[in-house]
């Protein structure tokens, strides 16, 4: 099987290799909005922010690694009858997303769906860490600014399988990215 899949591997590298030795770009860039945790009433919405590193392999993929930090709201539990207000996470993710291609509008504007994987870490006073990975799919819009500065939106599903759970979260984002450097 392996030896099958290392031919069109190794033709579609060297396809792509005098382009992207043509086309090369990194970044940086800060975001910040809201995460919304989805069917759980033992946590509330809260903020997140974090840093993104976007890195252009060729003009059309691109691979964007992050660090983000949500910090959720108190939620409740009901047990015998009883209810109790527990504290909400602290949900740390270090991860990398994955772009595709991009939906040109207009001069400036341009779409992007993404997919990522992150190693996560949700924390909440009185119970043990849970440390999963997290898997997230999303669509950007983002608007260039000027040559090097760039302003995006961003909407996306988070999902980590905690194992006796699922935890869903909708992170809705704006952030602001520059181009240290591009080569074409």
């Amino acid at each position: 099987m392996r030896r099958a899949l290392a031919l069109p591997i190794l033709v579609l590298a060297l396809t792509l290799a005098p382009g992207a030795a043509h086309a090369f770009g990194i970044g940086i860039g800060a975001f910040g909005g809201g995460s919304f945790p989805i069917s759980q009433e033992d946590v509330k919405s809260g903020a997140t922010f974090g840093v993104r590193i976007p890195v252009s392999i060729i003009p059309l993929v691109s691979a964007e690694p992050y660090f983000a930090k949500s910090s959720l709201g108190d939620g409740e539990t009901t047990s015998g009858g009883t209810t109790t207000t527990v504290d909400g996470f602290d949900n740390t993710s270090f991860g990398v997303n994955a772009f595709l291609g991009s939906l040109a509008a207009a001069p400036g504007i341009k779409f992007f769906p993404y997919v990522g994987i992150a190693s996560t870490k949700l924390t909440r006073n009185g119970f043990s860490d849970i440390k999963k990975a997290s898997y997230n799919f999303g669509l950007g819009a983002g608007l260039g600014l000027v040559k090097s500065l760039s302003v995006d939106g961003r909407a996306e599903m988070n999902v980590i399988d905690t194992g006796d759970k699922t935890r869903k979260f909708g992170n809705v984002t704006i952030g602001l990215s520059y181009q240290l450097f591009h080569k074409l």
